[in-house]
């Protein structure tokens, strides 16, 4: 089933970089940014991952949890998140089923070519376990946080 506004959110259950469970149920009741990158320490996903990091603390004011999810490893996502001082979690899919269930995973083209890989993308999932809004595809990974916050903040407004 895809992911659409108004649907419920794929459950999940993954590691995080200190190798703890993390599941969607966990932040039920807290909007849930899940954003999917290919690779830790890359020019895109560093500067997508110190986005979110330098508007984490209007993200908490707004009471939403952000969670990264790439198929690295739990050391790899350890020297990371050391590396950047990212304050949020990274998750582990390591077999990208999570990331297939989200459609960050799948048929996308590199370069001219037609490859299976990462799809760069955005999850919005609201207190109540509903996707709020899907950003399939990610063009400008280090804008891209900053255009997240601002639809959380429109959100607030609408209210």
């Amino acid at each position: 089933m895809p992911v659409e506004a108004g649907r419920a959110a794929p459950a999940f259950r993954l590691k995080d970089a200190a190798g703890n469970t993390v599941s969607l149920k966990d932040f039920r009741g807290q909007d849930v940014i899940l954003y999917f990158y290919p690779k830790d320490n890359t020019p895109g996903c560093t500067k997508e991952a110190c986005g979110f990091r330098d508007v984490w603390h209007d993200m908490q004011k707004r009471q939403a949890v952000v969670l990264g999810i790439s198929p690295d490893s739990q050391s790899s996502h350890q020297q990371f998140v050391t590396k950047h001082q990212l304050p949020f979690p990274l998750l582990c899919d390591p077999d990208k089923k999570v990331m297939t269930k989200y459609g960050a995973y799948g048929e996308k083209t590199l370069y001219g070519k037609k490859t299976l890989g990462v799809i760069r993308s955005t999850v919005w999932v609201g207190p109540d376990g509903k996707v709020k809004k899907h950003w399939k595809k990610v063009a400008k990974a280090a804008d891209h946080p900053r255009k997240v916050l601002e639809a959380l903040l429109q959100d607030v407004q609408d209210v």
